[in-house]
């Protein structure tokens, strides 16, 4: 999604109250949906991938999640199965596993402003079955990790803070906790 494409503004109870550029839904810190995918490969390990430096948000960063901003009319299922598709490079990727959803919020800047930033955060995950070949426009580094490896990374690299936070919900929600 570029800067300038509309996407859905909503309140506190992920009600739609309107619609904004995604740029500007960044600058003034409107709050607004995202779909997160945990992708995994065959053999269970997590894709995990480096943001370009060109990214609007968080740019150069570590990620575990592909996804992305959903857009004004979308459901959460499109996006994740649309960001999906499109960050890694794939077609015919199973429609992914909705598995609960937060309000991610942060009082640091997101590399496009500063200030209060607050996203709907719908947490998802699904099974990559074919190679991937992801967009040199949104990934500068890939590779398929597992939790174990993955882990021992969380403490070296520089994370996407929403990213990080959904991971240790997932990790949450695995072990039975809210």
């Amino acid at each position: 999604m570029s800067a300038e494409e509309i996407i859905d503004v909503v309140d506190e109870e992920d009600r739609v109250t309107g619609q904004s550029p995604r740029g500007e839904a960044y600058r003034l810190g409107l709050r607004h949906r995202c779909a997160f995918v945990l992708v995994t490969d065959p053999e269970g390990r997590i894709f995990v991938h480096r943001r370009t430096p060109t990214k609007q948000v968080f740019p150069s960063r570590y990620d575990m999640f592909v996804g992305g901003v959903v857009g004004a009319g979308e459901s959460y299922d499109e996006a994740a199965l649309r960001e999906a598709g499109e960050e890694l490079g794939v077609t015919g990727l199973p429609q992914p596993t909705g598995l609960f959803k937060f309000l991610y919020e942060s009082e640091s800047g997101t590399g496009s402003g500063s200030g209060r930033h607050s996203w709907w955060s719908y947490v998802y995950e699904v099974r990559c079955e074919v190679p991937v070949r992801p967009q040199v426009e949104e990934i500068d580094w890939y590779a398929f990790l597992t939790e174990q490896e993955l882990a021992q990374r969380l403490g070296e690299w520089d994370w996407v803070p929403d990213g990080a936070a959904a991971y240790d919900r997932l990790r949450e929600f695995r072990e039975g906790r809210p």
